[in-house]
């Protein structure tokens, strides 16, 4: 099974799939076919499966003229139809995998998915997990759901493994095609094989390691590494203010320290489908090993409360003008995770919203990127311009995305106060009206 699949790698005859069509499996399998591998998109929402297929993009990561010309030419196709499973050599599943109501791992997409492909899989196939999870997911979960679905031993008939997926939606440098690849597989031939695909198909280096639970691990380590730090810096900010001390200036400081430092930054919560989230799967799966991770837990709770904490400033910075929480106008400035993207998934910013309604704000968001969102059953649809005139009919403007084309001194010169929770400001000179978290 090696040998065969190591000559359909060398000869480019292997047929790729992709389960899951969102921000980490379309840049997928955009870069498989351009590398020369044809490739079929497997995802339940059929409106993706149409775009697809129409070479019609919804991945800012993704060029849209490759999308065009990859379906165009047959290297590329999206389905709805799992029965397709059968003529792939390869699969990746990367799917979601979100906290539920209780904050624990919902893995149901994941389980789905593998049931849906388990149905059809062929005997001689690879299966790789991408999507982020709790240490023991492949093996504990997948792999006997696999199994008992399509009758074929894992290791003997189809080889399994785990590369976690690295997306930085807006990332100028490093996209899916030249960011470093960890892989961990059921068996070394797993291993060997697996790795040879990512190294035929990505530009970037491929690591392999001992296991998928190592490889599973080296993520939430990833991430939980910057929710520790993200959690560290928020709650000097919270120190700092009290002392009367700048924290982006403490931070610039520390940052000319060319080793042992890397700057993290404060804000109203860390964004994103990962680093909100990963923390939460490790101290889960750890509580079934009696183990608790009382750091990351810590880390956990100042990021949770920093979305509160925001709306108590603010509740301050208004009643210096005489004015209360309730009933003010507040506009958020941005609600995407992070500045320049339209991803708003798991952002700070909409609990920030969520916050100053409870408290009963009347709130308004301006996005350039995010013309409308959904938030707990809601839609919001936000303004479509600032100008001077349209910031003064507010009490308050709150800077919750860094997006670099708002006009920051514009913001200033319209004389609102504005509480600044990213530093976007820090260029503008006519300072009075402006505080920085």
């Amino acid at each position: 099974m090696k040998d065969r699949l190591i000559e359909k790698i060398q000869n480019k005859t292997l047929l790729m799939g992709v389960c899951g069509l969102g921000y980490v499996g379309l840049p997928l399998a955009v870069d498989k076919a351009k590398h020369g591998f044809r490739t079929i998109g497997f995802d339940v929402q059929q409106k993706k499966v149409d775009m697809v297929n129409a070479g019609e993009n919804y991945i800012g990561d993704v060029v849209d003229a490759d999308l065009r010309e990859l379906v165009a030419s047959g290297m590329l196709r999206a389905t709805s139809d799992f029965s397709f499973v059968k003529d792939v050599d390869f699969i990746a599943i990367c799917v979601p995998t979100p906290l539920d109501a209780h904050q624990q791992p919902d893995i149901s997409y994941v389980r789905d998915s593998a049931r849906a492909i388990a149905r059809h899989l062929k005997p001689g196939s690879v299966v790789v997990l991408e999507s982020t999870t709790y240490p023991g997911t492949t093996e504990e979960l997948l792999k006997p759901i696999l199994e008992e679905g399509s009758g074929l031993k894992c290791g003997e008939e189809f080889y399994l493994g785990f590369s976690p997926e690295r997306v930085d939606p807006g990332n100028l440098i490093y996209k899916t095609s030249n960011t470093p690849k960890v892989v961990g597989a059921v068996g070394a031939d797993a291993a060997e094989v697996i790795a040879m695909i990512y190294s035929a198909i990505l530009d970037g280096e491929v690591h392999t390691v001992s296991s998928p639970a190592v490889a599973e691990m080296e993520k939430i380590l990833e991430n939980t590494y910057r929710n520790v730090n993200i959690g560290l810096v928020n709650e000097l900010s919270m120190l700092c203010h009290k002392m009367g001390i700048d924290i982006w200036e403490v931070i610039d400081a520390a940052k000319t320290k060319p080793y042992g430092f890397q700057p993290f930054y404060p804000g109203p919560g860390p964004g994103g489908h990962c680093i909100p989230l990963d923390p939460y799967y490790l101290s889960w799966k750890a509580r079934e090993y009696g183990f608790h991770t009382s750091m990351i837990e810590s880390s956990m709770m100042i990021n949770d409360r920093m979305p509160e904490y925001t709306v108590e400033r603010a509740g301050k910075i208004l009643n210096r003008a005489k004015k209360a929480l309730n009933g003010a106008r507040v506009l958020l400035l941005g609600v995407a995770y992070k500045q320049d993207i339209d991803d708003y998934r798991e952002s700070s910013a909409l609990r920030v919203m969520e916050e100053f309604q409870r408290n009963g704000s009347l709130v308004d968001y301006y996005d350039p990127f995010i013309p409308i969102c959904r938030y707990k059953g809601r839609k919001y649809e936000g303004l479509t311009d600032i100008g001077t005139e349209i910031l003064r009919q507010y009490d308050l403007a709150v800077v919750t995305t860094a997006h670099s084309v708002v006009d920051y001194e514009m913001t200033a010169r319209a004389g609102v106060p504005v509480f600044d929770c990213k530093n976007a400001m820090k260029a503008v000179t006519m300072r009075e009206n402006i505080e920085v978290l």
